[in-house]
């Protein structure tokens, strides 16, 4: 009978010391979520700041070109960041950038855009966004949809407009954009069309200035070396960026530079790309600031490059 109680009574002391361990780990546990949750709601350091009219935004917007799957490496990488960017994704994505200290996000329309900024601004989100388009007609339907603070010209219509001589296009745009209360910008990739809009003295708020000129005209354009090669998607000069920034400089306006890392071709290690980072914030005006595409499936890109503008975007 002994024998048989001290079993009884050893055998309640385990099951009543394994429920002690079982909720001391799971008040631990509970406990480290919610420090991971407070930690991961926490506003990272502000970024450097400029001025677009009366906003204040970031140095670094967040692009929108891998969103839309646009990768300039061909179809299959296209195909692989649509497939990722669900409207899901790029919430959060967005979300993201902002907890990083991103303030302002330049995208351009598609199928899922109006959902995925009012989903955005159902988060409480401050993200101000800049909408990238073209087409007189559609300005008064895009910004009732998707209410951003500034309308650009689309870069490629921009460059095929002043190439066929109906720069008048591009203005009547700005001039739209105007009369619908916005910030009106012209994007360009050659920096041509950003010296003429600055000679004529067109009323633009921005410029987005493309730091390769890959819209040029190989066939007219005798500064392109004649070198046969086989091309993915479009010719990235090492000259241009310097052509590029040297027209940003001289622009009163801020402008905002993007393709600062050639569409990935300058990704191939981080030291690369904080090196391209340092070329564009050198050769920029402290009013200027940059648009990067990023493509955080692999690698926390977003912290990495909020990290870059911190060390080489800051404005004395």
């Amino acid at each position: 009978m002994m024998a048989k109680s001290i079993s009884q009574e050893s055998h309640k002391e385990l099951l009543l010391e394994g429920r002690r361990q079982f909720l001391f780990q799971l008040s631990t546990a509970v406990a480290a979520v919610s420090a991971f949750g407070a930690e991961s709601s926490k506003t990272a350091v502000p970024l450097p700041t400029i001025q677009l009219g009366q906003h204040c935004i970031s140095r670094l917007v967040a692009g929108w070109n891998p969103i839309g799957g646009y990768s300039y490496l061909g179809p299959h990488t296209d195909r692989h960041m649509k497939e990722y960017f669900t409207t899901e994704r790029t919430v959060q994505f967005l979300l993201d950038c902002e907890r990083q200290g991103i303030t302002a996000h330049q995208f351009s329309p598609i199928a899922n855009t109006v959902e995925v900024l009012r989903q955005v601004r159902e988060h409480s989100s401050k993200m101000q966004f800049i909408c990238l388009h073209s087409g007189r007609s559609g300005v008064k339907e895009m910004a009732e949809s998707t209410r951003p603070i500034a309308m650009a010209h689309h870069g490629g219509a921009t460059d095929r407009f002043f190439r066929e001589g109906k720069s008048r296009e591009v203005h009547d745009y700005v001039k739209e954009v105007h009369d619908r209360g916005m910030l009106a910008g012209v994007s360009a990739h050659n920096p041509d069309c950003i010296k003429q809009v600055a000679d004529e003295g067109w009323e633009v708020d921005f410029f987005m200035t493309c730091f390769y000129y890959i819209t040029r005209n190989k066939n007219a354009d005798t500064k392109v070396p004649s070198i046969a090669t086989v091309e993915i998607s479009h010719t990235f000069l090492e000259s241009d960026p310097m052509a590029m920034t040297s027209v940003i400089r001289q622009v009163k306006q801020p402008c905002l530079g993007f393709k600062i890392l050639a569409a990935g071709r300058m990704c191939a290690s981080e030291a690369r790309v904080k090196q391209a980072f340092k070329f564009a914030f050198d050769h920029i005006k402290p009013t200027d600031g940059i648009i990067v595409g990023m493509y955080p499936r692999f690698f926390d890109e977003i912290r990495a490059n909020t990290q870059h503008t911190r060390d080489m975007g800051k404005v004395s």
